[in-house]
């Protein structure tokens, strides 16, 4: 069991990595299966390979782009407000996961529109589009928890991840060699790579929502 309340995590690369190891230990099933089922809807898009041009495969990719747009990141959106859950203590419920579709306009623009900003960053010398990815890193968190609307979702990621870039950068690195890792003990090690992962981001948003509201030496 975690000692410390999520309303006491402080914003911080070894604050939030502890925080979701100590989080994946405690709801490691639950945790476990949101990552198949992501998994599992990830399918279609990890599963095309440009190879060959054939009429099938060009009509494929089209279907993958478009369930890339409009389908995975409402799955991919409602799982990350599970993971934030399970960082707040909340009962998990599998149907939640679907829930975006309630929000499906707005999850779908807003993705849309951090995904083109971040590729449009890279385009244009790299440095823009890390920049774009770490800001935009909260959209799916402020979505689906705040229920805001894309614009606002994007300039408010942009407004909470001032003066924490630098921390969420270096857990984007820290992360890629956590998979690294993961593959490395015979490829299995991929799930709890990708568990702490994101039980490890979903505790930086909540670390800052605690710093912004003023509740982090509450007790």
């Amino acid at each position: 069991m975690k000692e410390e309340p999520f309303y006491t995590i402080k914003p911080g690369i070894s604050n939030c990595f502890s925080y979701g190891w100590e989080i994946m230990k405690e709801y490691f099933l639950q945790i476990f299966l949101i990552v198949v089922i992501v998994g599992i809807f990830n399918g279609p898009q990890s599963s095309f390979k440009i190879e060959s041009f054939s009429f099938i495969k060009v009509m494929f990719g089209f279907f993958v782009l478009l369930y890339s747009i409009f389908f995975l990141p409402v799955i991919k959106y409602g799982a990350q407000y599970l993971y934030l859950q399970a960082v707040r203590g909340e009962e998990i419920d599998f149907k939640d996961i679907f829930n975006g579709f309630f929000k499906y306009f707005d999850i779908v623009f807003a993705n849309l529109l951090a995904v083109t900003l971040t590729i449009l960053g890279f385009i244009f010398f790299i440095i823009p589009g890390i920049i774009c990815a770490v800001r935009f890193s909260f959209v799916s968190y402020l979505v689906m928890d705040k229920n805001l609307d894309p614009i606002k979702a994007l300039e408010e990621s942009w407004r909470m991840t001032r003066g924490h870039s630098w921390k969420i950068f270096w857990m984007g690195i820290l992360s890629f060699f956590i998979i690294i890792g993961g593959l490395i003990c015979f490829i299995v090690g991929i799930f709890p790579a990708l568990m702490w992962i994101h039980a490890s981001f979903a505790s930086m948003y909540q670390s800052v929502l605690n710093e912004e509201n003023n509740t982090t030496f509450l007790v």
